[in-house]
């Protein structure tokens, strides 16, 4: 452990399923720095997932979306000023690696920390911090992201610890259906439409399961088909619409969760709720298995440092394998 280490800084702007993957690492820092103030950085619209985070001291915003969109000066200088005026960390810790998150750290302060050039996912982003860690890109994302935060800070965060780790998010009990069924969320929803899986498996895999299936959806295209799937099962129901807090309310309710590679799939990991979670063009690098939380890969060969975003092979995922591993989970 370091000395002195009394406020420090966690830069990670998006996306949902990376901030629910970083987040893990709260509560070990608090473990070794109970007296310390942890302060997070992110893009506002993931802001209501963190800001009454008990071990969170304060949340700041950035609208680097539509900074991009407007090219306005005037907001560039006002964000800049605000990341300047936010005082000084004994440490800032990028756990993002990119390019603009690393310029978003120097600009809060010197005492960064990030990946070294052969471990960041954009290998420019090293040349902003003031020490840096090495970890094998394609190592598995929640180990990534605990190893930089916890070489950064002088100590360990090794399997024992992430096996038993507590519930990343508090919340409340999310109020279903009592009828004598298990409560499964299916998130069919993913940010690329090759990681989707098709909702004609989805329709099926409700009839199959013969469970209370709760579809989860995002878009508006996403309600449509949750809606398709809700119409033709008697075992499907749509979910309302949910803010990310009565999200992470109802998965962390739920008995199982069945979804893409995608934010609200990771949010049962780091609820310790059991999930399966199916890849088509990515890989289960991108979660961390456990006894209870498992990937089912589809058969394509997949090169990380090039996805193929047209690689629609979960398609070919076999519902009996979903149907078989759902069940084993539900027991």
């Amino acid at each position: 452990m370091k000395k002195d280490i009394k406020r420090i800084a966690i830069v990670r702007l998006s996306a949902l399923g990376d901030i629910v993957n970083s987040a893990v690492t709260l509560q070990f820092i608090h473990e070794k720095y109970p007296d310390s103030k942890i302060e997070w950085i992110t893009e506002e619209v993931f802001a209501p997932l963190l800001q009454d985070h008990p071990l969170i001291t304060a949340v700041h915003t950035l609208n680097l979306k539509e900074l991009k969109k407007s090219k306005s000066f005037s907001l560039l200088k006002r964000t800049i000023s605000q990341l300047r005026s936010l005082g000084t960390f004994d440490i800032i810790i990028d756990i993002q690696g990119l390019l603009k998150s690393a310029v978003v750290a120097r600009l809060v302060g010197a005492n960064t920390h990030g990946f070294d050039k052969n471990s960041a996912r954009e290998g420019l982003s090293s040349l902003f911090y003031k020490t840096t860690s090495h970890i094998e890109y394609d190592e598995n994302i929640v180990k990534r992201n605990t190893f930089l935060v916890s070489d950064g800070l002088g100590f360990k965060i090794d399997d024992i610890m992430l096996k038993s780790k507590n519930p990343v998010f508090e919340t409340v009990i999310y109020p279903l259906e009592k009828n004598g069924k298990k409560n499964i969320a299916i998130v069919i929803g993913a940010s690329w439409e090759s990681k989707k899986y098709p909702k004609e498996k989805v329709l099926q895999l409700c009839n199959e399961l013969k469970e209370n299936s709760i579809i989860l959806w995002g878009s508006d295209a996403e309600k449509e088909d949750a809606i398709w799937i809700s119409k033709n099962s008697a075992y499907a129901n749509i979910a309302p619409k949910l803010s990310l807090i009565d999200l992470v309310s109802l998965i962390s309710s739920v008995d199982l969760l069945i979804g893409n590679d995608t934010g609200p799939t990771h949010m049962a990991w780091a609820q310790n709720i059991p999930s399966v979670t199916l890849f088509g063009p990515t890989t289960t690098r991108m979660i961390y298995e456990t006894s209870i939380n498992i990937g089912i890969k589809s058969s394509s060969i997949v090169d990380i440092y090039h996805i193929d975003k047209n690689d629609f092979s979960i398609k070919d995922i076999p519902v009996y394998n979903i149907t078989r591993e759902a069940k084993e989970l539900l027991k």
